[in-house]
């Protein structure tokens, strides 16, 4: 009884997307001292990370519960599906939300008074779909947020800087959720939901993608430039442009057959690659 709800919490919040957003978390952690930080600020950046992306896609399965049931795609998700109810999940996400502000007394005392800047974001993107196509820049800006709020819980502090790699996830994040999109194109039109996809068509989905991630691969140097990185935070770089290159190049035309492809194991791929080289560049003189 209880493993089946287990396996139903983590699948309602997708745990295992968790591999696009850590990793740039502990990277920008990384960056932002240039060395890896001890144990439990490690523990507790995870911790902040894994509570507000639950807390953040469980409110947005509530939000979106009538037109997830609406689209045979999402029809079988735990809310419309029946699988959990509504209460069971708002609690999931006091809980989730609980455990974000409790971890963030095992950090810098700045961080108790800026979640809310990384949870009203994610609060506001399920909305933004229903009346505007910019909402894969508002889902990109949201967890864009993660690895910035990673950076202030390593340091304490609060540099401009730390928006570089912020603005490079927005850009990642950004691009792959319009590729994402394309899956949804027909339901979105019928239901009045909005997409770059849905909105524009097939042409611009693909350019925005590319042109996003063209912007992200050069945020993601100027990182390294106004950290002082070595040059293997940029073989890391390239190689993380190479992969997004042929993501792309997968993604040339609106083949559905490649999105499982291009959005999941592509990106997994990247995020993992990027801290691989990150971690590497803090010990290579």
């Amino acid at each position: 009884m209880l493993s089946g709800y287990v396996r139903r919490f983590a699948d309602l919040v997708k745990f295992e997307h968790s591999i696009f957003a850590l990793p740039f978390a502990y990277s920008a952690a990384f960056l932002a001292e240039m060395k890896v930080p001890g144990f439990w600020r490690m523990f507790w950046i995870t911790v902040a990370m894994v509570a507000a992306r639950s807390f953040a896609m469980a409110v947005n399965r509530l939000i979106d519960q009538e037109i997830d049931a609406r689209n045979p795609r999402t029809a079988g998700r735990e809310l419309p599906a029946g699988h959990l109810k509504r209460w069971q999940v708002w609690v999931f996400a006091a809980v989730s939300l609980g455990v974000l502000v409790g971890s963030t007394f095992g950090l810098p005392v700045i961080t108790r008074y800026l979640w809310p800047v990384v949870i009203v974001p994610l609060v506001i993107y399920p909305y933004t779909k229903r009346w505007t196509w910019l909402c894969h820049l508002v889902l990109g800006v949201a967890i864009g947020f993660g690895p910035v709020g990673a950076w202030v819980a390593a340091t304490g502090t609060t540099p401009a800087k730390a928006l570089l790699i912020g603005a490079a996830v927005a850009c990642w994040i950004a691009g792959f959720d319009v590729i994402y999109a394309f899956m949804d194109v027909t339901v979105d039109r019928e239901q009045g939901l909005h997409s770059i996809p849905a909105d524009l068509g097939e042409h611009a989905g693909l350019w925005s993608t590319r042109a996003l991630h063209l912007l992200a691969v050069a945020l993601l140097a100027l990182t390294g430039v106004v950290q002082g990185a070595n040059f293997v935070y940029y073989l890391g770089v390239a190689f993380c442009a190479l992969l997004l290159a042929y993501e792309n190049w997968l993604m040339r035309k609106a083949d559905l057959e490649k999105v499982g492809v291009a959005f999941m194991t592509m990106n997994g791929v990247i995020s993992v690659v990027f801290l691989i080289f990150t971690t590497l560049s803090l010990y290579v003189p």
